[in-house]
């Protein structure tokens, strides 16, 4: 079987289109920074859901004209002009309506309080726990203990409020391979936390196993340490 390399390489354009390739990627790049200059640094800094449709949209119109020769470039500006005049029509009705701001950006969700999971708030948000618990382990967090509150912003990023070292409870450790060892009885009188909502108790030899909070009845010994900042 014979191999067109020049169809390989170039498809259905010509090596004379390369230039118009430059030229294009160039014009839309000015485009992509005037436009993101407009949508402002809320817009680039902390992306919510219809911020993040809105840079997929300028990203598709950018993209076509620069290596499409069918697609013009007054047709992509055309339709950047479009996507950031309905950005700004959206963001102003964000101002002035709160019902409108919590449909297209959602709202902030507390997913600790007090040390324990809030369970039904961390299922709707569909968190595997090895994510949650690596993003706690970058903010120098070992064990749900340290934790006064938890909340998922609508940006997606995870703001926690901390117990006073002196109030820090025993909680779920959230090191790597901490819950391995879970058990579901006790051999000892110890605190112990769920592995599933983190609820945690004191538990003496032969003391039920099923958790007050969710039911479950898997535990592992539960930690105190004070941060280390």
């Amino acid at each position: 079987m014979q191999i067109d390399w020049n169809e390989l390489i170039m498809g259905s354009e010509s090596w004379d289109f390369l230039l118009q390739i430059v030229l294009r990627t160039a014009v839309m790049f000015l485009v992509i920074i005037f436009g993101i200059r407009l949508l402002g640094k809320r817009g680039v800094k902390q992306l919510s859901v219809f911020e993040l449709v809105v840079i997929i949209g300028l990203g598709s119109a950018a993209g076509d004209p620069m290596f499409y020769r069918e697609v013009g470039i007054l047709s992509s500006i055309f339709v950047f002009a479009v996507i950031i005049l309905f950005y700004s029509l959206v963001v102003y009705l964000i101002g002035r309506s709160k019902k409108i701001e919590i449909l297209l950006e959602g709202k902030p969700i507390l997913l600790i309080e007090n040390g324990v999971f809030a369970i039904e708030n961390f299922k709707k948000e569909k968190l595997g726990s090895d994510e949650f618990f690596a993003e706690l382990r970058m903010k120098s967090i070992s064990h749900l203990g340290q934790i006064e509150s938890a909340i998922e912003e609508t940006s997606g990023e995870i703001s926690v409020f901390f117990y006073e070292d002196e109030d820090v409870k025993y909680g779920l450790p959230v090191l790597l391979h901490s819950l391995e060892k879970s058990v579901t009885a006790f051999s000892e009188q110890k605190h112990y936390s769920c592995t599933f909502c983190g609820f945690t108790e004191v538990k003496s030899v032969g003391a039920d196993n099923s958790c007050k909070n969710c039911g479950k009845h898997h535990w592992v010994l539960s930690v105190n340490r004070r941060r280390i900042t």
